[in-house]
């Protein structure tokens, strides 16, 4: 019985105010303060996201967090250095840390993460203690910068399943 492979379309480049707006994302500026820092109306700043997801096959409802990922792992932007030194986490930690990076809902990351819907905020809440992340998108920042995710995940991140 023949396999059937699927060819995703090819990731389209940022334009220079697109990817300017993608690293301020990154570098953990809202929609509001990449507006103001650039002069531009929120919708303009809207509108590039929008564009930005496209371009990178992201889910038109992802959530920030995973869209740092998926320009992370696509090296459309990169990561700002680490400011504190890379936290050991264990396996259970490493793994809710990839699924934060690549799903938004929390059934998908309970899935993802092999843990119950009622305690992925308290193991998230933990995460974030353990590596002094202030949210969820400066997390999945971090763990790129500590090389914690990156292009072993880009298959999956490539994939836009469950997001």
């Amino acid at each position: 019985m023949p396999t059937s492979t699927t060819v995703r379309a090819p990731i389209t480049p940022l334009t220079p105010a697109q990817h300017r707006a993608a690293q301020q994302l990154v570098d953990g500026l809202s929609t509001l303060e990449i507006a103001a820092r650039n002069g531009l109306s929120i919708e303009t700043v809207r509108n590039y996201i929008r564009e930005i997801r496209r371009s990178l096959h992201c889910p038109p409802r992802c959530k920030p967090h995973v869209l740092a990922h998926f320009l992370l792992t696509s090296q459309q932007v990169t990561p700002p250095a680490a400011q504190r030194p890379r936290p050991a986490l264990d396996q259970r930690q490493t793994v809710l840390l990839t699924a934060v990076a690549e799903h938004s809902g929390r059934p998908a990351i309970s899935r993802a993460a092999g843990i119950t819907p009622a305690s992925v905020q308290p193991s998230l809440d933990d995460l974030l203690r353990t590596t002094g992340a202030d949210n969820v998108t400066q997390l999945v920042v971090l763990g790129h910068a500590w090389g914690l995710l990156g292009t072993e995940q880009a298959a999956t991140a490539q994939s836009g399943a469950d997001r």
